[in-house]
């Protein structure tokens, strides 16, 4: 196992993505557990779960840089925070992979296997405007980077109860492999602004976006 992608996107962020190759009991092995995560692992089914779990936590570990003890737990929202460190994360695990987003502000990350099922469900998570500017050359892709995008500003935004199709909206944008996308929040009294990162690797696609959200 090792790190396959890692971008220093300022300062004080990065993300890495990790292709997962080994069996559990190797990435257990890696790891700092107290008793109730422990327990919580012992829950998870054999396979990809498990390995996804277990994957995200090694990959964190190598990018904080320590053998120590990480106390990493989810708050009421189901958003991954360290307890000791000074820095938020964001996790995320498709298939073979697993991505870790760090920053001194709020970060949201997502990894998606590109498939052509994408289109069968847009219409859960796109609008009418959004789908007006898919193109036809790049429609799976461009699909992808939609949901990647709107999974990021979830994440980033970290709070339950959000729409992706209602309460998140993109800009037009065309498809190059790699760019930002404009986001806006918008849920009652709450309106916020992200740019965000997305790039296409072998045939997965991410999403990445940092910040607290500029207000309207």
């Amino acid at each position: 196992m090792a790190i396959a992608y890692r971008k220093q996107v300022d300062d004080d962020t990065e993300f890495a993505i990790w292709r997962i190759e080994e069996e559990a009991d190797e990435l257990y092995s890696q790891l700092q557990l107290n008793e109730h995560e422990k327990a919580y692992y012992d829950k998870l089914s054999v396979g990809k779960r498990n390995l996804h779990w277990l994957g995200t936590r090694v990959l964190l570990r190598k990018m904080l840089r320590t053998d120590e003890y990480i106390d990493c737990k989810v708050d009421a929202h189901g958003k991954p925070y360290l307890v000791n460190l000074p820095y938020h994360i964001s996790l995320s695990h498709s298939f073979d992979y697993a991505a870790v987003m760090i920053s001194k502000e709020p970060v949201g990350i997502d990894i998606e296997q590109v498939k052509e099922k994408v289109e069968r469900i847009a219409h859960k998570f796109m609008r009418e405007e959004e789908m007006a500017f898919i193109s036809d050359q790049h429609k799976i892709q461009q699909l992808y980077v939609c949901w990647c995008a709107k999974e990021a500003v979830y994440k980033c935004y970290g709070q339950k109860e959000v729409s992706f199709a209602d309460n998140i909206i993109l800009e037009k944008f065309d498809f190059e492999g790699h760019g930002w996308v404009k986001a806006k929040l918008h849920k009652e009294e709450t309106n916020l602004h992200y740019n965000v990162g997305y790039l296409q690797y072998e045939d997965y696609m991410i999403g990445y976006v940092k910040g607290w959200g500029n207000e309207e």
